[in-house]
């Protein structure tokens, strides 16, 4: 099984942290990553089943919200090689935010699983994952 961990401490509220990640559908915060978010369905945005379309490649559903955990969970359901429907199977996200070691900071950790094209997929996402944290970060402090 192929995996990913990536985490940030941000010099913001957890709570803050928190109301700017759980809006599925807004990735404002990411500039120089996400370029488009394409809405898909009908769910709102902090709605089991709330679908988008990232950069018109990454097609991912909300699976999981938990306000008071502050976490959620999505799915990778077909993107670019290595992380197409052909390329992974069972692609999970999972995002958390936690309160961070400093007063007011927020410890916020990206973590993804997924079976098959381990090494490629691996590579690829924690190279995403990364410069997304480091835009949180910057949106934020």
């Amino acid at each position: 099984m192929g995996q990913t961990y990536q985490s940030i401490t941000i010099n913001a509220s957890p709570e803050k942290v928190w109301s700017t990640l759980r809006n599925f559908h807004d990735m404002s915060w990411a500039p120089n990553v996400i370029t488009g978010v394409d809405i898909v369905g009908d769910a709102a945005s902090d709605e089991p089943g709330a679908g988008r379309v990232l950069n018109g490649a990454f097609h991912e559903t909300l699976r999981e919200i938990d306000d008071e955990g502050r976490t959620f969970s999505y799915s990778i359901d077909d993107g670019p090689s290595p992380v197409s429907k052909d390329d992974v199977k069972n692609y999970i996200g999972r995002v958390s935010v936690q309160a961070g070691d400093g007063e007011g900071s927020a410890f916020v950790e990206w973590s993804s699983s997924w079976e098959l094209n381990d090494e490629a997929a691996a590579e690829f996402c924690h190279g995403i994952y990364v410069a997304l944290l480091s835009d949180l970060k910057n949106s934020l402090e």
